[in-house]
């Protein structure tokens, strides 16, 4: 259970960042649409911190969600490297 914990704990507001701000950044439009996302980042987070104990064991808890955290900022980078990602200012 300790280990589920430190999961929720310490992997779910990483998580959350990437989900939310892949979504925010994909908008069509960023300036009408960036807060009413970023504000689903607490629900999001919430669920993240639920997932962890979806698991059956601590390890693959672990590395489920640490490998989405990485999954969702490697694909967050990958498209700004690409240039099909811009923050609209």
């Amino acid at each position: 259970m300790w280990g589920k914990s430190l999961a929720a704990v310490f992997l779910a507001p990483p998580l959350g960042v990437a989900l939310v701000g892949l979504l925010a950044l994909l908008s069509g439009n960023q300036q009408r649409d960036t807060l009413p996302i970023l504000l689903m980042f607490f629900p999001t987070w919430v669920g993240a911190m639920a997932l962890a104990y979806h698991f059956k064991t601590a390890l693959r808890a672990w590395l489920w969600m640490g490998g989405a955290t990485l999954a969702g900022f490697g694909l967050i980078h990958g498209l700004k490297a690409a240039g099909l990602l811009r923050i609209a200012a």
